[in-house]
């Protein structure tokens, strides 16, 4: 076996031991069920009834399911950024240097195998979105559109999405070696300041052009639909791929940044 491969499935095998992973897995994919579910449920029942707006099935159906990466990203950030800042706090970076010199070679190594772990994520996170979203549409008498192949590249694009939101979190990991710092980070960013600014951006034609460049306005151009774009109709967007190159180069900067902050220091 080559020396990178020999840190390849060193990388894999500690994400792999840990239960962090499938903890978070679990986690996720109840979440994901309950709000796709509950999401259909209530939308299938507005489309049933005489008051309410109804949203056509072939835009209802993808938005259903793009709470897969819309609320699973989260999770895969955090794990990227758990098991990267796990290792600074258990110094378990110190037995992996002396194995692996080259540092260098142990953060590529470990930016694939967590983008494989995101991309896993992703999986799971749609059979979740997927699954209880279709089931609950189909017992309303809707279109799931399962036939669609528009449905299946969405939900390719939402594997992609989640495979690079994990390496993202890699990145802050190494850029941000504190574990609390890091998680604070991520949920205050994602869950109240990137919210805050998509909104406030969409209000001028000049701030939404800076706007589409945000990660989760990336991620959700990426993945094709979102909930979001019904809460800021105003908003504009990327293409899917421009999505998928924002999100890369993000997680590429930051652990290009970590690189010359954290991740060249000693670490004992």
């Amino acid at each position: 076996m080559s020396r990178f491969g020999g840190a390849l499935s060193s990388e894999v095998l500690k994400v792999t031991s840990t239960r962090l992973w499938w903890i978070l897995a679990l986690i996720m994919a109840g979440y994901i069920a309950l709000c796709a579910g509950g999401a259909a449920a209530l939308f299938g029942g507005l489309d049933g009834s005489s008051s309410g707006p109804a949203i056509s099935a072939d835009t209802l159906a993808p938005l259903i399911y793009s709470f897969g990466p819309t609320l699973g990203y989260v999770f895969a950030v955090l794990l990227g950024a758990l098991a990267t800042t796990g290792e600074f706090r258990h110094q378990t970076l110190t037995p992996t240097f002396l194995a692996t010199p080259r540092r260098g070679r142990v953060l590529v190594a470990k930016l694939i195998a967590l983008t494989g772990a995101g991309a896993l994520y992703g999986i799971v996170a749609m059979i979740a979105a997927v699954g209880a979203g279709a089931g609950v549409l189909t017992a309303f008498g809707i279109d799931p559109q399962l036939a669609d192949t528009d449905t299946w590249s969405l939900i390719g694009r939402s594997v992609i999405a989640m495979a690079l939101w994990a390496a993202v979190g890699v990145g802050l990991g190494v850029l941000v070696p504190s574990q609390v710092a890091a998680i604070v980070i991520v949920l205050a960013f994602t869950q109240f300041v990137e919210p805050i600014l998509r909104l406030a951006t969409a209000w001028a034609d000049w701030t939404a052009q800076l706007g589409q460049f945000l990660p989760g306005a990336a991620s959700d151009a990426l993945v094709g639909a979102s909930f979001f774009a019904l809460a800021s109709p105003n908003a504009v967007s990327l293409e899917w791929w421009q999505g998928g190159l924002v999100l890369l180069a993000i997680a590429v900067a930051a652990s290009i940044l970590g690189w010359f902050t954290s991740w060249r220091r000693d670490v004992t």
